[in-house]
């Protein structure tokens, strides 16, 4: 069970990272409403948590369109309820090489991965205020410590998350709400599918997945993982 939460907003839910935690909390009892920018991701997860008996709704959105997100989610809080819980889970990878520097590049990693953050929260945040409860997760990145050589965009964009989320935790406590930052290593999903070089701790998504259902479950701060990189950070 995850306490004090009846609907969650997961977005990045149509495939890896983002469509594990969707699975995972829907068996633990919690309405998902669920947001992709890929519709054929969405309509599989629609179908196999229809045949499991378990409420979702769904909106296809890019996460970089403020106002579309705002509208996406009114509509899915008015078909599910209001949103308890807030995964912002989608993202984005690509290599920005210090070498051959793409600013292009580096703005879309910024784009999703920090601004697509932003803008997720702005759309539940001021429900969550007035109702004074509630529980914001963002899912960063242990790239977000240190810079790695050929990922400054992806390392600059997950360290900007940190530091939103970490300004929101002190201010919005006396509110009621809660607001957990997940920094994980490498994980097996699509995103990661196209790197050539070798991934150091690969952990599998089910992995993945306990470690940061438990963070959510005890509402912690923060929680980096696995541990063998994070020593090493």
């Amino acid at each position: 069970m995850v306490p004090d939460t009846k609907v969650a907003l997961i977005t990045g839910a149509g495939s890896g990272l983002g469509r594990a935690l969707a699975c995972s909390l829907s068996r633990a009892g919690v309405a998902i409403a669920a947001v992709d920018r890929q519709q054929d991701g969405l309509l599989s997860l629609t179908a196999e948590l229809q045949r499991e008996n378990r409420p979702i709704s769904c909106a296809i959105c890019d996460v970089t369109d403020a106002p579309n997100m705002q509208e996406k989610v009114s509509t899915l809080e008015h078909r599910l309820g209001p949103v308890d819980l807030l995964i912002a889970s989608a993202g984005i990878g690509g290599r920005t090489s210090s070498l051959d520097f793409r600013p292009d590049v580096f703005s879309a990693l910024v784009a999703v991965n920090l601004l697509g953050v932003a803008n997720t929260i702005a759309a539940v945040l001021p429900g969550m205020i007035k109702r004074r409860r509630g529980h914001i997760v963002g899912i960063s990145s242990l790239a977000s410590l240190q810079g790695i050589p050929g990922m400054s965009g992806y390392c600059a964009s997950k360290a900007g998350v940190n530091a939103l989320l970490e300004s929101m935790r002190l201010e919005l406590k006396p509110y009621g709400i809660s607001v957990t930052t997940i920094c994980p290593g490498w994980i097996r999903t699509p995103m990661n599918d196209d790197m050539k070089e070798p991934l150091p701790a690969m952990m599998e998504t089910s992995v993945a997945v306990e470690k940061i259902m438990t963070a959510i479950r005890r509402r912690r701060s923060f929680c980096a993982f696995p541990r063998r990189l994070v020593w090493g950070l």
